[in-house]
């Protein structure tokens, strides 16, 4: 079975965020503003993007 993808981007700043937000998107990979990485959608995954869903935007890949 293949495993479904997601396109994550950082679409605004952490600037003004506390340290754990900002620590989610470096576990997330992601490094600047703008930024995409493509993880597997899993439950670790998807509560992750959760907890920072108001500074990235999600796509299936």
């Amino acid at each position: 079975m293949a495993d479904k993808k997601i396109k994550i981007t950082q679409i605004k700043s952490a600037i003004g965020y506390r340290q754990r937000t900002k620590d989610t998107l470096i576990a997330l990979g992601i490094k600047k503003m703008n930024s995409s990485v493509i993880k597997i959608n899993n439950l670790a995954i998807q509560g992750m993007v959760t907890a920072v869903n108001h500074l990235v935007k999600v796509e299936e890949v």
